[in-house]
C-alpha cells in the first residue's frame, strides 16, 4: 500500500469516525440543556455528528448526573433536563399558580390518564354524568391531552390519550407511573361514588352543566 492510499484511507476513517463517547456524552448535555422541550434519541442522533450514538451517550450522561442538582430524565419517549424532586420547592417563587382545576376536570383528566384510550362515551359512563364541551376542548387547548385512534366500532368513536406535557408536568416517565387508588384515596382525590341505582340520569345533576351556568366561569377552572 503506497503512502497516498494510507492518507486517503487514514482521512477517510477521521471524517466518518464516530467522536469519543466523552465528546459525545457533552455533545448530548449541550442539546438537552439548550432545548426547553424534551428530545427523543432519534432527534439526538439526527444533530450529532455521523456515528454517533445518543443512546448509549444518555446512559452514560444519566448517571453522571445522578444525585445533582439536575438530573437527565425520560419523559415518555423523550429525554430532558430536569431539577431534582427533592429540589422542587426552591423553585415555587418562580411559578405562579392562579386558578386550580375544577373537579369534573380533574376527573375527566384522571379517568383519561387511567383508562386511555377512552372515548367520551366511556368517560361518560365511569363518571356517571355527562361531559360538557368545554371540559375535553380546553384540556385539549392545554395540550394535556390528544386525540388517539379511532375505535374499530360503529360510529368509528374517537378516543384520547394523555400527552408527552401531561407527563413532563408531573414527572412522570410513563402513565404507568401514576399513583395507585391507594395513594388517590390517601391523598384526599378519590372519593367512593354512589351505588349506579342512585346516580343521576345523563344531564341531570350534572356538575358540569351546573358550572356552565354562572356566565364568563369557565367550566375547566374553579376560582
Amino acid at each position: 500500500m503506497t503512502d497516498d492510499t494510507q492518507i486517503e484511507t487514514k482521512l477517510e476513517k477521521s471524517l466518518f469516525e464516530a467522536p469519543p463517547m466523552g465528546e459525545q456524552e457533552r455533545m448530548v448535555e449541550a442539546i438537552l440543556f439548550a432545548t426547553a422541550e424534551a428530545v427523543t434519541t432519534k432527534e439526538l442522533n439526527d444533530r450529532m455528528p455521523h456515528g454517533a450514538d445518543a443512546a448509549e451517550a444518555l446512559v452514560h450522561l444519566r448517571k453522571r448526573y445522578e444525585g445533582r442538582g439536575v438530573n437527565v430524565v425520560k419523559v415518555g419517549d423523550a429525554w430532558a433536563i430536569r431539577t431534582a424532586p427533592d429540589l422542587g420547592f426552591l423553585m415555587q417563587k418562580e411559578t405562579v399558580e392562579t386558578r386550580k382545576l375544577s373537579r369534573a376536570a380533574i376527573e375527566t383528566l384522571a379517568i383519561i390518564a387511567y383508562h386511555q384510550p377512552v372515548t367520551r362515551a366511556e368517560i361518560e359512563e365511569i363518571r356517571g354524568v355527562s361531559v360538557s364541551r368545554g371540559t375535553v376542548d380546553q384540556l385539549l387547548e392545554m395540550e394535556w391531552i390528544r386525540f388517539g385512534r379511532r375505535r374499530m366500532t360503529p360510529g368509528r368513536p374517537v378516543t384520547f390519550v394523555v400527552t408527552q406535557d401531561f407527563l413532563d408536568h408531573f414527572g412522570l416517565e410513563s402513565a404507568r407511573d401514576l399513583p395507585g387508588l391507594k395513594e388517590l384515596r390517601a391523598a384526599g382525590l378519590l372519593e367512593n361514588r354512589p351505588p349506579p341505582g342512585t346516580m343521576p340520569n345523563m344531564g341531570e345533576g350534572d356538575v358540569d352543566s351546573e358550572e356552565e351556568i354562572e356566565e364568563g366561569q369557565s367550566e375547566l377552572f374553579e376560582d
